[in-house]
């Protein structure tokens, strides 16, 4: 299969004013003195930590960069040497040059944050855990139960196992999708143990072992250990969070469908987790445009759609401007209500839900009846409950960033449009040394890589804002305090960065 290629004018485009120097308040500064090839070779490496440069991805043509950035052949040829030299670019013989990470570059993309760093908390620091972002369940949970248990004497007369979903929610979910301009059938829903599990079972029938599966970039960490516990390989298509209303790079999409032949994708355009960025109007139709163009089925997953903080309701659901199958939707409870509460379902047609029935009995019977009697009540009265969540969660972010900008004014922030975090940029590619050091100071944290492939995002960090205002301005203190103990050598180009 060939290899993907960045085109010379995404990979311009992305570099922007790359001869400048930073000022630090994200205003370009004056032409840095430094060598034409030296600051290319920056500006590309930046890009590779930030994930816009994807690894495996080729670089430009020398012939097609320096036309598109104005400069000479030779300082092209001088960066990518100098990127080669140093790791960022793997050659092969009769094969264009493709991005990499030095292998003594950190990488613990791959492995669940949490478990590692929660052993490393010293027992006498009270610890603030910012790897999950989930809140506590609303007053109305236990009355949801309540009311559960006086229906479930309907349900005792059967055998209690139905893998589609009891028909009380299946219809309350439909009513919801066609409220928000996606008509929609009871038959049409799949009832499933949250949006992952439902994730899960689409992938083993939608997939097969090597095949690639388009997703965002930055993601969903558990959507990308899905993906590769099917034997499936993510590619990512990077996000652009400083543009909040085209956030998702569509063209991009429809390149990588192409060129990898990608036959599945994995998207979360309502509320990205991490990013928080929401896919407009426009973008969704373009999307169910280029899935119909590439013959690629597209699962979207709005298990945040819920948690819109800016008073702006999201777009009609991506479905509803599919003309066939091409789009399937995922959605959960667990972010909207409760994380205990385990409920999900898959949005898709007859026939997919007929293929998904035929392996769930290989993994599980069906979601249990109380919980879903739960969720029936719950949706009963769900936007009293949740305006009030959101009225909570927009408190708290606000103190979040309050905290933020007094404690770590030199990081850059990005709140997004809504959901449960903000994905701050650090200054420096540090963020796994961070969250190893992080703990010392009292704040467990999820590093950047666990949202990227292959060791990206070394300079960004996901924080929650689901804590209580007290505790989310003391972890902003204790993460500024692991921060200043690290010493990297960021003044130095190209170089990796040693944490003391």
């Amino acid at each position: 299969m060939a290899t993907r290629v960045i085109g010379a004018s995404s990979l311009a485009r992305d570099l922007g004013l790359w001869r400048n120097t930073d000022t630090g308040d994200g205003e370009p500064g004056k032409r840095s003195a430094r060598p034409a090839y030296l600051a290319l070779a920056e500006g590309i490496r930046l890009l590779i930590h930030d994930g816009r440069a994807p690894l495996g991805v080729a670089l430009p043509s020398e012939r097609d960069l320096a036309t598109t950035l104005g400069v000479s052949r030779t300082t092209i040829t001088s960066t990518y040497a100098l990127l080669r030299e140093h790791g960022y670019l793997i050659s092969r013989q009769g094969s264009r040059s493709t991005v990499a990470l030095p292998p003594a570059l950190p990488n613990d993309g791959t492995r669940p944050a949490r478990s590692i760093v929660a052993m490393m908390a010293k027992p006498e620091i009270t610890t603030i855990d910012m790897t999950y972002a989930a809140m506590a369940a609303p007053p109305e949970m236990q009355e949801a139960y309540s009311a559960a248990l006086e229906g479930l004497p309907a349900y005792l007369g059967t055998h209690g196992m139905d893998p589609v979903g009891v028909l009380a929610l299946r219809e309350a979910l439909a009513r919801r999708y066609t409220e928000r301009g996606l008509p929609t059938e009871p038959d049409q829903i799949l009832v499933t143990l949250g949006a992952q599990h439902g994730l899960r079972l689409l992938l083993n029938v939608l997939t097969a072992p090597s095949a690639r599966v388009l997703i965002d970039h930055p993601t969903y960490p558990n959507g990308i250990e899905a993906i590769r516990d099917v034997g499936a390989r993510p590619v990512p298509v990077p996000l652009r969070p400083e543009n909040p209303e085209k956030g998702w790079d569509l063209d991009g999409l429809r390149s990588a469908a192409r060129q990898t032949a990608a036959t599945l994708a994995y998207l979360v355009p309502d509320y990205n987790n991490p990013t928080g960025l929401l896919m407009d109007a426009e973008g969704r139709a373009e999307l169910a445009a280029i899935a119909r163009e590439t013959r690629m089925t597209v699962v979207v997953d709005e298990s945040m759609v819920d948690l819109r903080l800016d008073g702006t309701p999201p777009p009609p659901p991506v479905a509803a401007f599919a003309k066939g199958s091409e789009i399937v939707t995922i959605g959960s409870a667990s972010k909207s209500f409760w994380g205990g509460l385990r409920v999900g379902w898959i949005r898709t047609n007859q026939a997919l839900i007929t293929k998904l029935l035929g392996i769930r009995s290989t993994v599980d019977l069906g979601t249990p009846v109380m919980d879903q009697l739960a969720t029936v009540y719950l949706l009963g009265d769900a936007e009293a409950i949740l305006d009030r969540r959101r009225d909570q969660l927009r408190s708290q972010r606000a103190a979040l960033l309050d905290a933020l900008a007094e404690d770590l004014p030199d990081w850059r922030v990005i709140d997004g449009r809504g959901g449960m975090s903000l994905w701050a940029q650090l200054p420096a590619p540090v963020s796994t040394a961070l969250a190893a050091t992080a703990p010392n100071h009292g704040v467990l944290l999820a590093a950047g890589p666990r949202f990227g492939v292959q060791g990206a995002y070394e300079r960004f960090l996901r924080l929650p804002y689901t804590h209580s205002e007290p505790e989310l301005r003391l972890a902003a203190k204790g993460i500024a305090a692991a921060y200043q103990a690290l010493t990297p050598r960021a003044s130095d180009p190209l170089q990796p960065l040693t944490c003391y």
